[in-house]
């Protein structure tokens, strides 16, 4: 991955991440994030995955259904942001729209994806923290604006 910071204004820091040919995104931002120490931060992507697992939450079950992509697709979009888990480390969240090869759409919560040929990533990193906290009642954590 090659990462630059390309602005910086009223403490907003603004990055932007190319993910090389057989990186796993998901892992590779987050790896970033706890690199530079980002605690708060809202992010864009487009490029394409050589095959890539997203997923559905099911409520009722309180679980991810995970679904697979074997195939290469277009990452349409990519939209997500990072806060700080329980365990004060960066935690990113992360919903991608995938094209495929017929047109047709896959999208889901990203879980994982495996880089064909880049990924380009536009993180903006916020001057405060946030904090993502475990929910009980839906057996996920999310953003605690409180906290």
């Amino acid at each position: 991955m090659q990462a630059k910071r390309i602005a910086e204004a009223e403490g907003l820091k603004t990055f932007l991440l190319v993910l090389d040919p057989g990186e796993e995104a998901f892992g590779a931002i987050t790896d970033f994030a706890k690199r530079e120490g980002v605690t708060a931060a809202s992010l864009t992507a487009l490029g394409a995955f050589e095959r890539a697992t997203v997923a559905w939450f099911d409520l009722k079950a309180r679980d991810y259904i995970k679904i697979p992509i074997p195939d290469q697709t277009e990452v349409l979009s990519l939209i997500g942001d990072i806060a700080v888990d329980d365990e004060g480390k960066p935690s990113l969240h992360a919903h991608v729209v995938l094209g495929m090869r017929d047109g047709s759409t896959r999208g889901g919560h990203l879980m994982e994806a495996i880089v064909r040929p880049t990924l380009e990533v536009t993180l903006v990193e916020a001057p405060t923290h946030l904090r993502r906290r475990k929910r009980a009642e839906f057996g996920i954590a999310l953003i605690d604006p409180s906290a």
